[in-house]
């Protein structure tokens, strides 16, 4: 499976040849007097959501593992969106899952002790939840080994039939590859303008090397980038 998106937080104009090629490879056609980014984003997300979890390749796949080559990229919105949109799909339980920083000083109680995750986190609709403080536990015994992530994994797969989750930056931490392993699969977000090539191409090789790679998602781009520029990543 191979899912690509192209996701624009960012307004701009297209020549006809752009908006001809963006009909023939989307299906979504540009309106003559301006570019509409946000609808063609969120048609984006809806066919990644349906190609990753509900494509002919997508048997038992259920918790979704997002993360990027930088840390600064917004990883957090993306698996935001998407978890709204899958939500929308199906009537099952969807779990956003965070992982923010944890603030200097404070303790944060690893979530998975609670049998009720629901009751910790924000529902957002009448299936989808936020669920915060992802595997940020302290003082539990061996947090951050693969033992962990999967019991981790375990709690959420209880109360959730689907789970969005956010890992930390690929480029920056090891996390990613050991969350993606444990999970069905991983979808690696870059940004336009920032992430190099040359370092999207060594993430996707290290991850792919110890887990499925589904998709990429690139984010904050003025129009859609034709495929051949990213098909040899």
């Amino acid at each position: 499976m191979n899912a690509h998106a192209n996701v624009l937080h960012r307004s701009g104009r297209l020549t006809s040849l752009e908006r001809e090629e963006v009909a023939s490879r989307t299906g979504f056609i540009p309106k003559e007097n301006g570019w509409n980014p946000e609808e063609f984003a969120r048609q984006q997300i809806r066919g990644l959501v349906r190609q990753v979890f509900f494509g002919n390749d997508s048997a038992g796949m259920k918790q979704v593992v997002f993360t990027a080559v930088e840390a600064n990229t917004d990883v957090a919105g993306i698996c935001e969106r998407v978890g709204k949109a899958l939500a929308l799909e199906t009537r099952a339980h969807v779990a956003i899952v965070r992982r923010e920083h944890q603030s200097a000083g404070r303790k944060n109680v690893r979530f998975s002790l609670d049998p009720r995750i629901k009751s910790r986190s924000k529902q957002l609709s009448g299936n989808v939840w936020r669920v915060p403080g992802f595997g940020l536990g302290e003082g539990t015994e061996g947090v951050g080994t693969a033992h962990y992530w999967l019991s981790c994994l375990a709690d959420l797969r209880n109360e959730f039939e689907y789970a969005v989750i956010q890992a930390p930056a690929a480029g920056v931490s090891s996390e990613a590859a050991m969350l993606g392993q444990l999970a069905d699969g991983v979808i690696l977000v870059l940004e336009a303008h920032t992430t190099r090539k040359a370092a999207a191409r060594k993430i996707k090789e290290s991850l792919g090397a110890q887990s499925r790679i589904l998709g990429i998602v690139l984010t904050e781009r003025r129009f859609p980038v034709p495929e051949r520029i990213y098909r040899r990543l």
